[in-house]
């Protein structure tokens, strides 16, 4: 990919791109990188969600890009603010690996599995069509997302490159 237009996603951030931008984010474990793409438009955005559900936080003042209900209805306001529509997105994910094994599989120990039911039920609930997904496993991802082909490319040290 080219990476002259390069935006990087930290965690627990979002952002979008437009005109051929690549929008990336690395260290994707139990995280998940939602992408959401307005083909017509070419409107690309990317969310680095930590967790399922604000529900649990403990800090006064949520960072939004942190939780999947939280981050999802932002992203969608960025993008339709610079020309998206809600009816023409789709969305590609990745991450939401369960990197370690415990005794007992609490549902709290889960945060893997538990974010990509949380992304998926939220971009359900605004309607949105998941294209592509590549989650779960127990391995690290670093993903890139392309805005002028919104083609999402995933590197593992495991399983190489691929493109969703």
């Amino acid at each position: 990919m080219i990476q002259q237009n390069l935006i990087k996603v930290g965690m627990a951030d979002l952002n979008i791109a437009t005109e051929g931008s690549v929008l990336k984010t690395t260290g994707l474990g139990s995280c998940v990188g939602l992408t959401l793409y307005d083909p017509y438009n070419k409107v690309a955005g990317m969310a680095h969600v930590m967790l399922p559900s604000s529900e649990i936080a403990r800090e006064s003042t949520i960072n939004v890009a942190k939780y999947a209900d939280t981050a999802i209805p932002e992203l969608l306001e960025r993008m339709k603010h610079v020309g998206a529509q809600q009816n023409r997105i789709v969305a590609k994910l990745a991450g939401g690996a369960q990197m370690f094994a415990f005794s007992g599989q609490s549902d709290s120990m889960r945060i893997g599995p538990r974010n990509v039911e949380s992304c998926l039920e939220i971009v359900n609930k605004f309607k949105i069509p998941v294209f592509a997904q590549d989650t779960g496993g127990n391995y690290g991802r670093t993903i890139e997302f392309d805005s002028g082909s919104g083609l999402l490319l995933i590197r593992s040290v495991q399983l190489g490159i691929k493109e969703i």
